[in-house]
């Protein structure tokens, strides 16, 4: 149980940040049992990596998003989760983005914050294999807008796609080194609904995990994640690189469909800590960009809390991780 309660609040995580996996759960929760995480997110996007991975130190913006997600144990194999966050959007400049004046999105322009829901995230996940300190959980999800908000620009609740997500995790307690470590990885493809231009913009994202239990109660995690957008548009670059700035970005339809189609790969490296009371874990994490193209640059700060409930008892507790 320990070895999985970090990750239910990171799974969260997933859904209020950039478009990732809400697949990211390797050990399966025990029957009847259940847990309920609220999640807030700060984002800091401290400007924009151009299609060559070259730092543009403009276009910056806060995000900041609540996200409630419930996660509940069908079987002893079968587990579902859904969740929705409350998003706030809101662009710093300091220039207004190169685009015409026709073609801006009024939310940048205005400088204030823009918030609402953003999508509904659904996810089932069944543990395959679960031998020794070996477990094999394969996982679907969708994800499906809560409206039609506005999607242009960067002080917006998203990208507002409906996706399905396919996914698996692994995941081993490494026993031989010390039974308070484990490692988990995971990999999900996303498809990605056709926006109004036709360019695939489908995803896939993997993540690598270790966590250390110092203490009993307390789970330190270091993290790994990684996209890559199969198609997409590129931005360019400035000279001297190529594509020479706009690049795919050249027709008016295009340029309104940019913040939905870019072809965003990032790769971020991330720290985590967990604390357990009785039925209640608290948690936090930090999150850096530390290179990509064609996304955003800057970092990520997460906090939140998961109540657990129909919690099985230790005997149980330790032959269900």
């Amino acid at each position: 149980m320990r070895a999985r309660r970090l990750a239910l609040g990171l799974a969260l995580l997933s859904i209020t940040g950039s478009p990732s996996s809400a697949l990211a759960q390797a050990w399966p929760i025990p029957e009847k049992a259940g847990a309920v995480s609220l999640v807030y997110q700060w984002i800091n996007n401290t400007g924009h990596r151009l299609s060559d991975g070259v730092l543009l130190d403009d276009g910056k913006s806060h995000n900041q998003g609540l996200a409630l997600a419930v996660d509940y144990g069908v079987t002893r194999k079968l587990s579902v989760s859904v969740g929705i966050p409350f998003v706030g959007a809101k662009f710093l400049g300091p220039n207004p983005p190169p685009v015409p004046p026709e073609l801006q999105s009024p939310n940048d322009l205005d400088g204030e914050w823009h918030s609402g829901f953003q999508d509904f995230a659904l996810s089932a996940r069944y543990n395959v294999l679960s031998h020794g300190a070996f477990v094999l959980t394969p996982a679907v999800a969708v994800v499906i807008p809560s409206h039609s908000y506005d999607y242009r620009g960067d002080a917006v609740l998203g990208r507002r796609l409906k996706e399905l997500q396919l996914g698996v995790n692994l995941g081993r307690t490494l026993d031989e080194i010390s039974s308070n470590l484990y490692i988990s990885a995971r990999y999900a493809y996303a498809f990605v609904e056709q926006a109004e231009v036709d360019v695939p913009n489908n995803r896939s994202n993997a993540g690598l995990e270790i966590g250390y239990l110092p203490v009993p109660k307390l789970t330190l995690q270091a993290m790994c994640l990684w996209q890559r957008t199969h198609g997409g548009l590129r931005f360019g670059t400035m000279p001297p690189g190529t594509p020479v700035f706009p690049g795919d970005v050249n027709t008016p339809d295009r340029v309104l469909e940019h913040d939905r189609l870019l072809r965003d790969n990032a790769f971020h490296l991330a720290g985590a800590a967990s604390y357990s009371f009785e039925a209640v874990d608290i948690f936090a994490q930090y999150l850096a960009y530390v290179s990509g193209s064609d996304t955003h640059a800057g970092h990520v700060v997460s906090a939140g809390v998961t109540w657990y409930f129909n919690r099985p008892g230790p005997g149980r507790d330790a032959q269900s991780r």
